[in-house]
């Protein structure tokens, strides 16, 4: 009778988790909150994730390494807007979460708005750069002609449709930081269930409408991003949660926007030093052909396709740092994270052994080609190596951002990212003649070394004396 008592009890938590409602996570069970939090977070960075998975598998299926690779170049420079757009969206979480932990709803509606104005000014002045630029952009990633002739148009469309992504992080951080994940989760699953529908519509073509190719999968996608981002502002506007649009608090507060800028610059820098460091990568690996930089992009396609839902539970860390420090209970704060990380490493743990096992089978849903495959999956293989420690690195470093310490992950990146892995990866793949091997090796050693110094950093305690 007790092992059903317990089934029926963890399907009515799933259900709660997944329903969702928004509240307070400064007492009770720690494990139940984190699980309340991670579902739902879990399942809208999955959500995120399938994006890029459903994009490059309908590409794919024109049978144009070209093709593969414009989505791989673009999707390195899309890793910037991501940036900032984590960035804004962690010092929105930390504020609003403070502010709730305080019980100061009010509070917390200014700062979820301050930041929506300064992400929608930011995706503004990114759109007329995309917009102009994007054939200028694909050749400086270092790619040939007939990329830039076949792929420029995908490029375009990603970079000025910006504003979809900027308003998907930043709406469903203001609901995590007020404890509603369930929203933020709902809104990215219409996204995607759309852009899954309009993928092969646009792509391949259908009665009236004509075959884009692969501008089409950036059409599909801004498409279902754009319905996602009306859905959240529905409930920003109507909805039953504690933090809302309304009158009296659409409108700028400069002491606010500079304190979240404050808070968010260290975020969005340390993701911006983390995602340029990328863009070098990939740049790196197209010295080795068409054939390396796609089996690159699919590789990296579904090792996002892991992370995301594994940075899903991270957040969840995020949350409860902040509104436990704003309730007074740091130590409780420190708890929820350890918790979290233990979680995750064996979450990613489990994601390494299906990547080692099942490499093959799993990249060759995407594509037939030898030397694709091959390189596709040396990288999955690789670069999973580093997960057990990956798994408490991205639970610290989101918990020191929950604090609002941001410059702390944010020195981390940039002497992990920038002085030893771009330099290692150019050494391994361009000096000592290991290729794209090394730098696929210079990926899992070097975040492995930044999730161990993180830890360490974390123990010494000083993020709990962060004020915001």
């Amino acid at each position: 009778m007790a092992p059903i008592l317990k089934i029926k009890s963890y399907f009515k938590l799933l259900k709660e988790a997944l329903l969702g409602s928004e509240q307070s996570f400064t007492t009770g069970s720690i494990d139940r909150a984190i699980f309340l939090l991670s579902v739902p977070m879990i399942v809208e960075m999955g959500m995120e994730a399938l994006f890029a998975i459903v994009d490059v598998f309908f590409v794919s299926q024109l049978h144009d390494n070209n093709a593969i690779a414009t989505i791989g170049l673009t999707e390195s420079m899309l890793t910037i807007i991501y940036s900032i757009a984590i960035g804004l969206s962690m010092g929105a979480t930390a504020m609003v979460a403070r502010r709730v932990g305080e019980k100061d709803v009010m509070a917390a509606e200014v700062a979820a708005v301050q930041a929506l104005f300064v992400g929608l000014l930011l995706s503004i002045v990114i759109s007329i750069v995309g917009a102009i630029y994007s054939t200028d952009l694909l050749r400086l990633m270092g790619a040939d002609e007939d990329v830039i002739r076949k792929g420029s148009n995908y490029t375009k469309w990603m970079l000025s449709g910006n504003v979809t992504i900027m308003l998907l992080f930043l709406i469903n951080a203001i609901f995590r930081g007020a404890g509603d994940a369930s929203i933020a989760m709902r809104s990215l699953m219409l996204a995607n269930g759309l852009n899954i529908l309009l993928d092969p519509l646009f792509i391949f073509g259908w009665g009236p409408v004509p075959a884009f190719g692969v501008e089409g999968a950036a059409i599909a996608t801004n498409i279902g991003r754009g319905i996602g981002v009306m859905y959240q502002v529905y409930h920003l506007l109507k909805g039953k949660g504690l933090v809302k649009l309304h009158a009296q608090n659409l409108k700028i507060r400069w002491d606010i926007v500079w304190s979240l800028i404050k808070v968010s610059a260290g975020g969005t820098a340390q993701f911006v030093i983390a995602s340029a460091s990328w863009i070098f990568l990939v740049r790196i690996v197209s010295n080795f052909g068409s054939s390396a930089l796609a089996g690159y992009t699919l590789a990296i396609r579904v090792i996002v396709f892991a992370i995301l839902p594994a940075w899903g539970m991270a957040n969840a860390a995020a949350t409860l740092v902040g509104q436990n420090l704003g309730a007074q209970q740091p130590d409780r704060a420190e708890q929820s994270v350890w918790r979290t990380a233990f979680f995750n490493m064996i979450f990613l743990g489990v994601v390494t052994i299906i990547f080692f096992s099942m490499a093959r089978p799993i990249l060759g849903f995407f594509t037939t080609d030898v030397a694709v495959l091959n390189n596709g999956i040396n990288c999955l293989q690789i670069v999973s190596l580093g997960y057990i420690f990956y798994a408490y690195g991205m639970v610290m470093s989101q918990a020191f951002n929950g604090a609002g310490d941001t410059r702390t992950p944010t020195i981390l990146n940039f002497f992990g990212f920038w002085m030893f892995q771009i330099p290692l990866a150019y050494l391994l793949a361009m000096v000592w003649g290991f290729g794209p091997t090394g730098v696929y090796a210079a990926i899992s050693i070097a975040e492995s070394a930044i999730a161990i110094v993180a830890i360490l950093i974390f123990k010494r305690g000083k993020w709990k004396l962060v004020k915001i």
